[in-house]
């Protein structure tokens, strides 16, 4: 049944959106799940069923030709993806969400670096160098980690570029038969995909418990606590991307109501905010770490800008509902 609504909403995605046609779409599925089921009752096989009831109510051209509604003249030619094709994308997103996870992990190392060699300065395990030259190294390796992070970033953009009409434009089209098996695929992988999300938020939850073990064994040790804090954190920020990124490229191929226009749209807004607060998080803990010397507490802004993300994320999603 899942196919039969796919497809409606694929043939309905580029017809004026009014209360008329969304009556019309109804009725059309109606009739078709009626059809489906007496054709299973028959005894036909799930592709049988699906393959008939499009091929009987699929072409509404006449329909709409009779109801004087125009169709969209704009709309570019739809492609039609093979099972190779679709193959490909999925190793390709796979591939892509792998080097951006790694390139994340990366950038939340090379802070948790920063502030673990100040601290053995510090306890004076970096004997023979300056503080200033400690500190140097320390940030010399969060731009090398910060520089591979986003090689990795522009590699993994260009792995899924020829791909951009799957996700920006949407203007394809899978066979049936190839439907379902993504389909199936998808409900194999989702057990996969909320065990990831399970050990991602067990990780985040669990990873203050590192620093309540340094202190509970030296308070000056804190600082240790912080760097396994933010391995922590950064593991999971990489289970996060790497589950994300599949099971998003299931929604896209499935064009499901979460991979939406406005979903589009919000994830743009989103987007646009990470791009300026993660910078600038960035700016403040270099600043009032070389101006101030707050390395052993500076690390918070990381966590804080999450909180801001995630309530961000949340309160816009929340308005755009309302409206």
């Amino acid at each position: 049944m899942n196919s039969i609504i796919n497809y409606l909403d694929n043939v309905f995605a580029n017809l004026p959106k009014t209360s008329e046609m969304e009556k019309l779409k109804q009725e059309m599925l109606s009739s078709m799940e009626d059809k489906y089921y007496e054709l299973k009752a028959a005894g036909k096989t799930e592709n049988e069923a699906i393959g008939i009831v499009i091929s009987e109510f699929g072409n509404i051209d006449e329909l709409l030709s009779e109801l004087d509604i125009p169709l969209n003249e704009e709309k570019s030619p739809e492609r039609q993806l093979s099972e190779e094709e679709v193959n490909r994308f999925f190793q390709q997103t796979s591939k892509a969400m792998n080097w951006i996870g790694i390139g994340v992990m990366l950038c939340i190392l090379g802070s948790s670096f920063l502030v673990l060699f100040i601290e053995l300065y510090d306890n004076g395990f970096l004997n023979g160098i300056t503080e200033n030259t400690a500190t140097l190294i320390g940030v010399a390796q969060l731009l090398l980690f910060v520089a591979i992070a986003v090689s990795l970033f522009i590699y993994s953009g260009q792995l899924l570029e020829k791909y951009k009409f799957i996700e920006k434009k949407g203007n394809f089209t899978i066979p049936t038969y190839l439907l379902k098996k993504i389909e199936m695929a998808k409900e194999a992988y989702q057990p996969i995909f909320f065990r990831s999300i399970i050990i991602g938020v067990s990780l985040c939850i669990l990873s203050p418990i590192s620093l309540l073990v340094t202190i509970a064994i030296n308070e000056q040790a804190v600082t240790y606590g912080v760097c396994v804090l933010l391995l922590f954190i950064a593991i999971a920020t990489y289970v996060f991307i790497v589950s994300g990124g599949k099971m998003g490229a299931y929604t896209k191929l499935l064009k499901e109501e979460s991979y939406s226009i406005e979903k589009k749209h919000e994830d743009k807004v989103i987007g646009a905010f990470a791009a300026i607060i993660w910078p600038l998080a960035t700016a403040i803990f270099l600043f009032t770490g070389f101006v101030y010397g707050n390395w052993h507490i500076n690390w918070i802004i990381f966590p804080i800008s999450g909180l801001l993300m995630a309530m961000f994320s949340g309160a816009y999603a929340i308005l755009k509902k309302e409206q």
